[in-house]
């Protein structure tokens, strides 16, 4: 099998695993479906020569397995500087500036202590990320973006949308 061919089949799991981490009620489950989703598109993005998109989802998978052990607010000010320095190292226009506020705000997102405010903070980082990717002409990727966030608003309203529902005997 081709590289190429093996990066299509590692970034489908990976949307699978995208698509599957926020139908968890749990935090620690969420980022561990988010880190192998990170690993997965790493390596994809390792295997079309595309190093530097390797090193930044590199780096995002080593922060969702981070948080998954650690919510505390240095180890989440550490990846707000690696995330900084990344900025600041690879600066080309202000589309640098999207990507770096979306990587901020998911770096915060995965380093919430409760799930509500995750989920929140995330769907705003993809929100970034989905602007980022259309300003970039990646239409695979703004397909994922979009995939991830409507799994993460079914996933919010399945879980925090608890309206009473009215039955026929209460009209």
């Amino acid at each position: 099998m081709d590289n190429y061919t093996l990066s299509q089949i590692l970034v489908s799991i990976a949307i699978v695993f995208d698509l599957l981490s926020f139908q968890f009620k749990t935090r620690k489950h969420v980022v561990l479906c988010l880190f192998i989703a990170g690993v997965l598109i790493a390596t994809h993005f390792y295997l079309l020569n595309a190093f530097t998109a390797a090193v930044v989802m590199t780096i995002a998978s080593i922060r969702y397995l981070t948080s998954y052990f650690s919510s505390r607010p240095g180890v989440r000010n550490l990846f707000l500087i690696i995330n900084g320095v990344t900025l600041f190292v690879t600066y080309e226009s202000f589309i640098s500036l999207v990507a770096f506020v979306g990587s901020c705000l998911q770096t915060i997102g995965a380093f919430s202590k409760d799930d509500r405010e995750m989920r929140l903070i995330m769907m705003v980082g993809t929100v970034v990320w989905l602007s980022h990717n259309v300003l970039v002409l990646s239409p695979m990727a703004v397909v994922m973006e979009v995939l991830f966030l409507l799994s993460n608003i079914v996933a919010y309203l399945r879980f925090y949308n608890k309206s009473p529902i009215v039955t026929k005997s209460e009209y």
